[in-house]
């Protein structure tokens, strides 16, 4: 998050980011994925009408173990940049397709 431009970490607005260590199984399943390294849940701000007040946090949850199992020493820093910005993309109502599109699939 530190290395955020703050373009971008001064437009979060509502949302929590938070690490847990891995996925439930009912949140893979939820998913439909084996893996999961990061995990937006809340309205992203592009749905967010004019009465939207009082509403609880968005939450972003980066996965410690899966990233940590999955990529070496020296590419997991790079890993955990992407899951971050691809999930906060998601908080800006960016959709997976054109995250695929921009390289942040």
């Amino acid at each position: 998050m530190e290395g955020l431009p703050p373009e971008f970490s001064d437009l979060l607005d509502n949302v929590v980011v938070m690490v847990e260590d891995w996925p439930d199984h009912s949140t893979l399943q939820s998913y439909g994925e084996d893996t999961l390294y990061g995990l937006y849940e809340g309205i992203p701000l592009t749905e967010r009408g004019s009465n939207y007040s009082g509403v609880m946090p968005d939450t972003i949850t980066i996965f410690r173990g899966p990233l940590e199992r999955d990529f070496a020493r020296n590419a997991l820093v790079d890993q955990v940049r992407i899951t971050v910005v691809h999930e906060i993309a998601h908080h800006f109502g960016f959709d997976e397709d054109r995250l695929e599109e921009l390289g942040w699939g």
